[in-house]
């Protein structure tokens, strides 16, 4: 396993957020965090991530506690997408030469060039490589941070609805390398998901989450409309369309 998170628990003040979450997560694994709002999506990726310190519980990542590891190490593990993020005055270059700062040690080398160049070809953003930030739109903002965290090479991917504010066409490509990067690099991801037909599409585990613990967690044997429908309240059917699974509420 490359990622294990073991009876994490958290509350906000005496409110509880997540209660005895755990599940593993080998390499090759693209998972799907899916439940309603408020059921503790963000909280558990930050809780990975050690932005938030949990009140019971640990994750691992290559068998090492993440809770001992330092900041410096963390970000060489995981690469993270937040929810929301810092529009600074960057050009896209150099926001995406960020993610290579926790792996630099005296200057930037011509690798952690090639690295960055590499990224943003593959997210088709060479052509924005001098403009800054402010000068993008929402979608290609989105894309840029998605590249900072990839130029990361990290062990395991930690995105917070990665896709929100991306059109079909840029959804559809994302996610398609955010698969690829996983196979190809053999590395694992954890995507927090609202798009259930986008989640069947791409990913090969699933965690439902219900009442801030687990409901199911596993391949797609738990994508039933039973547990959907039992997860979100409101009665769908799973059917398959052209051999891709899509969810449709009823």
């Amino acid at each position: 396993m490359i990622l294990e998170v073991d009876g994490i628990e958290f509350r906000y003040i005496s409110v509880p957020t997540l209660k005895d979450v755990s599940f593993s997560l080998k390499r090759g694994e693209l998972l799907s965090v899916l439940g309603n709002n408020g059921a503790g999506k963000s909280t558990l990726l930050k809780c990975i991530n050690r932005i938030l310190k949990p009140q019971k519980g640990t994750a691992y990542i290559e068998k090492r506690d993440i809770a001992k590891l330092s900041r410096r190490e963390v970000a060489q593990k995981m690469g993270y997408v937040a929810q929301r993020y810092e529009n600074a005055r960057f050009t896209v270059f150099d926001a995406v030469l960020l993610g290579r700062k926790p792996h630099i040690k005296w200057d930037v080398t011509k690798k952690d060039m090639d690295i960055v160049n590499r990224v943003l070809e593959k997210l088709n953003l060479q052509q924005f490589a001098l403009r800054y930030l402010d000068e993008l739109s929402g979608g290609e903002l989105q894309k840029v941070v998605i590249a900072r965290a990839l130029a990361q090479e990290p062990q395991v991917l930690l995105l917070d609805e990665p896709t929100s504010n991306l059109d079909l066409k840029n959804q559809m490509e994302v996610l398609r390398i955010l698969k690829q990067t996983v196979e190809e690099e053999n590395i694992a991801a954890i995507v927090i998901m609202h798009d259930l037909n986008l989640s069947l599409r791409f990913s090969n585990k699933f965690l439902l989450l219900k009442d801030k613990t687990i409901f199911a967690c596993g391949g797609m044997e738990i994508m039933t409309s039973k547990n959907i429908a039992s997860v979100y309240g409101i009665p769908i059917a799973v059917e398959k369309f052209h051999d891709i699974p899509v969810v449709v509420p009823l």
